[in-house]
């Protein structure tokens, strides 16, 4: 009995601390947290974030576990932390799966000194090897032919579009870090982005969310935690022989890619603190891979499913397409401007898809962009698919400074530039070519996957040629 009274008597101090720690924290507001768990219950596990759109303000708490997060689902809010103040969150927290994966190095998930280095270089060399350019906009449409050429093979039969969207897009970064890239039949190719897809969606899943929480006890236990840890071993003897290949070719004063770039700058840099080396290469080019091809292919998905369920919008796309392209040559960046229609329903595309609280020093802050793209304050209808939220009463496209897929402030993706070329040279060759179907009797569903960016759930169609 003494013992018994005294465990509940620990457990009663125990919630008193915690009621205090929690009833004084000054936090932004949000649902009560459970000691130890926090607010594991309050988030969905089908639509984990979801669930917290627009619920408390623009600006909430959620607890992981006994941490606190700042979750802001404002574009004011937004704008605020990580342009007007963008020094002081730039730095990523710490995750026990983030930790296990890439050990806080590379180009995502890694923080100070060494995260500034390693983006300015990206930077650096992206630009050099023509994003934004002319030269890059060739690759793309050479990638833009393949992939019809492929879809022409499907002879208008039912397929499913994803792996050869992921490939014409992965090819695009293929090209860029490795110099060459790789046929749409290659096996190869497919386990690396097989192993990147496992590596990827590990951190936003439910099993991430349980590794984080009960790290050590995880370890132990199998799971699709174990999977992506094993797809990481299994992508790095691949990049690894890649880079050998490239040392023992290379030519410093010809640079071929970004690979090839590094490894000057490896040899170069006296900053120690920098960490230019082969292991946070490794991790780098996963990082290129993972954000350069994940977001655009599924982005493109999208596109696809959105033209077969709005039959109306695809065909007056197609039409303004043939106004102004016709059908004897390729799409070109500069066609932008006279195709205000088709870069609108791009824009749609996506969207479909600190607020005067003091922020402690140290706390997680995590921007729910979903929210910020489907802002009722921004569009006239954010749960619908409509063109017309980016154009003006003259049918001319408009921008939108609240338009922000690709993030803002010091975190914003390095190759952004490259995923606006690839969206629109991509689609709009798809657009110029074929018409996409619906299968006979089926309806396509628009629910989306989970994941760092969501993708539509697995779908067939048909493409017939225009």
């Amino acid at each position: 009995m003494l013992m018994f009274g005294l465990l509940i008597f620990l457990c009663v101090l125990l919630l008193v601390k915690h009621l205090r720690d929690v009833l004084t924290n000054n936090m932004p507001p949000g649902p009560f947290p459970l000691p130890l768990i926090g607010n594991v219950l309050n988030i969905g596990f089908t639509d984990p974030l979801g669930s917290f759109q627009r619920r408390y303000g623009d600006v909430s708490t959620l607890y992981l576990g006994n941490n606190p997060c700042i979750l802001l689902t404002g574009y004011e809010s937004f704008k605020e932390a990580f342009v007007e103040q963008a020094d002081i969150f730039t730095d990523r927290p710490y995750f026990p799966i983030i930790d296990k994966l890439s050990k806080g190095k590379g180009l995502i998930f890694s923080s100070g000194h060494m995260w500034h280095q390693q983006r300015r270089f990206a930077l650096a060399a992206l630009k050099y090897f023509g994003v934004g350019k002319k030269t890059l906009e060739n690759s793309i449409l050479q990638e833009c032919r393949f992939l019809c050429d492929s879809i022409q093979a499907e002879r208008g039969l039912p397929f499913n579009p994803q792996h050869l969207v992921t490939d014409a897009v992965a090819n695009i970064i293929c090209g860029l870090v490795f110099g060459h890239r790789f046929e749409y039949d290659d096996h190869k190719f497919h386990l690396i982005q097989e192993y990147l897809d496992d590596v990827f969606q590990l951190p936003i899943s439910n099993w991430g969310r349980l590794y984080n929480q009960f790290p050590t006890l995880m370890s132990m236990l199998p799971g699709k935690h174990q999977t992506a840890f094993a797809s990481m071993s299994k992508l790095k003897p691949f990049l690894q022989e890649e880079i050998i290949k490239h040392k023992e070719e290379r030519d410093p004063s010809n640079p071929r890619d970004y690979i090839d770039c590094y490894l000057d700058e490896i040899e170069k840099c006296k900053d120690s603190e920098a960490e230019f080396t082969e292991e946070n290469l490794i991790y780098c080019v996963v990082d290129l891979f993972g954000a350069g091809t994940e977001t655009t292919s599924n982005t493109l998905r999208w596109a696809l499913l959105f033209m077969v369920k709005y039959p109306e919008v695809q065909e007056k796309v197609q039409s303004e397409i043939d106004q102004v392209i016709g059908q004897t040559r390729q799409p070109l960046m500069d066609d932008r401007t006279n195709l205000p229609y088709t870069y609108a329903v791009l824009h749609e595309i996506h969207d479909t898809t600190v607020g005067g609280r003091l922020i402690s020093k140290g706390v997680m802050v995590l921007p729910l962009l979903k929210s910020i793209l489907q802002d009722k304050n921004e569009n006239s209808t954010p749960y619908e698919f409509n063109p017309a939220h980016f154009l003006d009463e003259n049918g001319k496209f408009l921008k939108k400074d609240s338009f922000i897929p690709f993030s803002i402030g010091k975190r914003l993706y390095p190759g952004e530039q490259l995923a606006r070329m690839e969206l629109f040279l991509f689609f709009t060759s798809l657009m110029q070519c074929f018409t996409f179907l619906p299968l006979e009797g089926r309806t396509l569903s628009l629910k989306g996957t989970i994941g760092v960016s969501s993708g539509p759930e697995p779908f067939q169609i048909r493409a017939v040629p225009q």
